[in-house]
């Protein structure tokens, strides 16, 4: 499996990437092409273009959560695949996967809404939609972790402003149930690839260990939504101690404090937009 990140808060250094506060990673897994999150912006298509990516022969537009700064830039992907109908390029409509509720508003004092900027029932019009709160198979090692269990309780943070509006137009208090993650098993062990891991890291990497039915590992890519000190951050680093990961790439919604201590407990590595990543198959 090949992972390239193409939205991050920061990019690499001496490279002319576009960086922005949001995530996406392109991934080629035994033979399909996944885009993980697509960025607050164009900077995605921007990004993709620049690396020689392909994004209109992707399999599959995977979301981890509903997000602007991870759908944002669903719209510009949308509008780059009608042209590409318009003007007979080749193209391949991907399928879109995520949670249920991924695409319902989100009102967060001031704002009107933090939510998808698209409705299911528009993306739907475009391209096949699959809202699942179940895992998906993507290839025989690539998962979709679907709605992940809350099991640490270190990793159940109040709401605060967060709200989400549901289809029968009640509000709720938004505990980003829709957060997920993929997984992939690779000869090393399990690689895990969060956007913001609101359900927590903790959280994320039980479900994997047992949707995968692999205990080992490797490594981690993406925000882990830790900010300072606190009861997370500490649970989070007594748990990752005992993971024995290769590798730890923290990015987007890790703050610097907290990266300072998880590189107490585990190998952290640079990350950011152009970033490349290689694990070997099974």
């Amino acid at each position: 499996m090949n992972v390239t990140i193409l939205v991050d808060n920061t990019a690499l250094f001496d490279r002319f990437f576009t960086a922005e506060h949001g995530f996406s990673a392109y991934i080629e897994a035994e033979g399909s092409r996944v885009l993980f999150d697509t960025g607050y912006s164009d900077a995605v298509l921007k990004n993709a273009q620049k690396m020689r990516i392909d994004l209109l022969d992707l399999d599959y537009i995977v979301l981890s959560h509903g997000h602007f700064d991870h759908t944002g830039g669903l719209w510009h992907l949308i509008r780059l695949f009608t042209e590409a109908i318009l003007e007979n390029t080749s193209s391949h409509l991907p399928k879109l996967i995520a949670h249920p509720c991924c695409f319902h508003p989100r009102p967060k004092p001031p704002l009107p809404d933090i939510g998808a900027v698209l409705t299911a029932d528009e993306v739907q019009r475009i391209m096949p939609l699959d809202l699942s709160k179940t895992p998906v198979s993507l290839t025989p090692n690539l998962f979709f972790l679907g709605e992940i269990e809350r099991r640490f309780s270190f990793e159940k943070p109040l709401p605060g402003p967060r709200c989400i509006v549901m289809p029968d137009g009640s509000v709720q208090e938004d505990h980003l149930i829709d957060d997920t993650s993929l997984a992939y098993r690779s000869r090393e062990g399990l690689v895990i690839i969060t956007g913001c891991a609101h359900a927590g890291i903790c959280n994320t990497v039980e479900c994997a260990k047992k949707i995968c039915g692999e205990n080992r590992v490797h490594d981690i890519i993406g925000g882990l939504h830790l900010r300072g000190t606190g009861p997370q951050l500490d649970g989070t680093l007594d748990y990752l101690k005992g993971l024995n990961l290769a590798a730890l790439h923290a990015c987007h919604c890790t703050a610097l404090p907290a990266k300072v201590a998880l590189a107490q407990v585990a190998p952290l590595q640079e990350t950011g937009v152009g970033l490349r990543l290689e694990y070997g198959d099974r």
